[in-house]
């Protein structure tokens, strides 16, 4: 067996269900789980002590009431903000998850994830490789974890950590380039993951003649998007994956 078996879903909750709940959040991930997502994608980086944390953005000043640098950041520090009101009263006193919590609630709720690890400029790939992708590991099982990133040197780091068949590797790509398949073989890839909007047709036929699963991102206009599925992609990654229901084309 080269790699897990996952069995991808039709669509992935994107940092939680973030359309209707503030995202990358304990909350997000509950919400996705109730609308029926058997899947979540979710961010994470190192607050400035080396906590991993669940987080998209380098400093917090767009998803909580603070205004800081994440690597300015100690977990006191980040635990005093509030990271819900910002999206809905509903949410106020929300707090910034940890990669510990968010992976038990993940577990819990029998989840699948893909994770990325988001290496925002002059942090260190290295050290969020240490110290997420083994704990990730630890607490859920191959079959239901996919770790993903941009950042190559993070890639090449969790590769080393673990084989193929024991740890799913996606690469993303904003446009898919024209090394994507000798970048996906020399790190024994399990996924593609690209920018819809900027997929083309012979790319996702490619991709999918190679073997690998192809996922999305973000797709939020069913109708827009429909055509890609006929190109063979697998997953699509939405902020509110239920705008997908009735859209969806049938099982091959």
């Amino acid at each position: 067996m080269r790699h897990p078996e996952i069995t991808l879903p039709r669509l992935l909750a994107h940092r939680g269900l973030s359309a209707r709940a503030p995202e990358n959040t304990l909350a997000a991930v509950r919400a996705a789980q109730a609308a029926g997502c058997t899947w979540v994608e979710l961010d994470v980086q190192l607050l400035g002590d080396g906590t991993p944390v669940i987080w998209h953005d380098a400093t917090v000043k767009r998803c909580s009431d603070g205004r800081a640098r994440l690597a300015d950041l100690d977990l006191p520090g980040a635990r005093r903000l509030d990271v819900g009101a910002w999206f809905g009263d509903e949410y106020r006193g929300e707090r910034m998850a940890t990669l510990s919590e968010m992976l038990a609630l993940v577990d819990g709720l029998g989840l699948g994830l893909n994770l990325e690890l988001k290496v925002n400029r002059g942090r260190s790939a290295a050290a969020l490789v240490e110290e997420a992708v083994p704990a990730a590991m630890e607490a859920l099982p191959p079959e239901r974890l996919i770790v993903s990133s941009f950042h190559a040197g993070a890639l090449d780091a969790a590769r080393d950590m673990a084989p193929a068949k024991r740890l799913a590797l996606g690469v993303l790509f904003e446009g898919v380039t024209s090394d994507w398949q000798h970048r996906c073989e020399a790190l024994e890839a399990f996924s593609v993951h690209a920018d819809w909007t900027r997929l083309t047709e012979r790319t996702a036929r490619a991709v999918r003649a190679a073997g690998y699963p192809l996922l999305c991102y973000t797709a939020n206009d069913p109708a827009a998007f429909a055509h890609q599925w006929g190109w063979g992609v697998n997953s699509a990654i939405s902020d509110d994956p239920t705008r997908f229901l009735g859209h969806l084309p049938p099982e091959a």
